[in-house]
């Protein structure tokens, strides 16, 4: 009976102890900098997409402000919706960027006293791409740039309204001319040939 006492002693001995108490603190360790390494990918991911957040937000506002001097300018959007013409909320509007953020496209709501409606604006930006011009003003041509207005009317329930307020609007004066498209005139040379 002694014997298997301290047979059974012999295999406790405090050998495995230290041994699992060893694996133990490197299990813990590596939990440890498994959650810092988590931690550290979670935040850098966060920071990343406010990083683009702001940089988005900062060309909605660069683009709709230009917008929004060229808008109040305009007599045909003045006469439409009245004055003043307010800006709406940023939430309701929309920005689909390219090219590394050289061209953007937006749409936003504006107001008046007579109506409502949005601008919507097709825009490019030169310069160069770098970290500092993350926090530099941006100047943006706008190139496309029209109003859809909803205006209320006596006679009608509601007239909706398309203005253009580019600053050099197409002129539809070269479409009426009969001259053929160039493709039209091989199709001629091409059947005259045969």
């Amino acid at each position: 009976m002694l014997l298997k006492r301290l047979s059974s002693f012999l295999k406790l001995s405090p050998k495995p102890q230290i041994s699992s108490s060893t694996r133990n603190v490197d299990e813990e360790t590596s939990k440890y900098y498994g959650r810092k390494a988590l931690s550290f990918i979670l935040v850098t991911i966060t920071g990343g997409v406010a990083l683009s957040a702001l940089d988005d937000l900062a060309i909605y506002h660069g683009c709709s402000s230009k917008a929004m001097e060229k808008a109040t300018k305009n007599q045909g959007l003045i006469d439409a919706i009245g004055e003043p013409i307010v800006k709406g909320p940023w939430y309701n509007a929309s920005l689909a960027v390219a090219h590394k953020r050289h061209s953007v496209s937006c749409s936003f709501p504006v107001s008046g006293p007579q109506g409502t409606g949005n601008l919507q604006l097709k825009a490019v930006r030169n310069g160069d791409d770098t970290w500092s011009s993350f926090f530099l003003h941006r100047d943006w041509d706008i190139l496309i740039m029209d109003a859809l207005l909803h205006v209320p009317g006596n006679e009608e329930r509601h007239r909706t309204l398309r203005i253009n307020l580019a600053d050099n609007p197409l002129s539809c004066t070269a479409c009426t001319e009969s001259t053929p498209h160039p493709s039209e005139n091989s199709k001629a040379n091409l059947s005259s040939n045969q």
